[in-house]
């Protein structure tokens, strides 16, 4: 069964296949999990506490670099955030995969989401970065991907970072 993503009234461009694995709907759009390579505080990358699994804020990082630092829209566009945004739910995903093969397979839906940016003081659209994130989540999840979320403009982040995500997953 395939449900077209909509927001604002309008598509967002993306189809969801219930009848898919998370693995293999992250596979059919060519999204691979790289290991964690943290953590790099006195931290875990994700603990689980009953039916939820709670993940560590996750930057933007892809292949060892950072892929967006600084404020938005000063020294990094609002198209650069939101991909920023998308990569940080994959590294998400990629945290909570560190508790188990089986832990995305599992994941009952995405229960809470806070979104952080790097922001010009003058900056108001810290929603529209995180909603690219939102949209993967609800791309690769359906219905179980939406979620509560909060997007907190920030004078700065770990490592210059431009977004930061934390995660909050319900498991079956």
């Amino acid at each position: 069964m395939a449900i077209r993503g909509h927001r604002d009234g309008r598509y967002v461009g993306f189809e969801y296949d219930a009848d898919m694995s998370i693995t293999e709907k992250l596979k059919s759009l060519n999204i691979t999990l790289a290991p964690v390579p943290g953590p790099f505080g006195t931290y875990v990358p994700a603990r689980r506490s009953g039916n939820l699994v709670f993940v560590a804020g996750q930057i933007p990082r892809r292949e060892g670099k950072i892929i967006a630092t600084g404020p938005v829209p000063s020294k990094c566009s609002v198209e650069l955030a939101r991909e920023a945004a998308r990569q940080c739910v994959i590294n998400g995903l990629s945290a909570a995969a560190t508790l188990g093969a089986d832990t995305l397979d599992n994941i009952a839906g995405v229960v809470r989401v806070g979104a952080f940016v790097n922001s010009d003081d003058s900056f108001i659209e810290q929603s529209k970065v995180a909603d690219a994130g939102s949209e993967l989540l609800i791309q690769i999840f359906g219905d179980a991907g939406k979620h509560a979320r909060v997007a907190v403009g920030t004078n700065t982040l770990p490592q210059a970072a431009s977004v930061e995500i934390e995660f909050v997953f319900e498991m079956r």
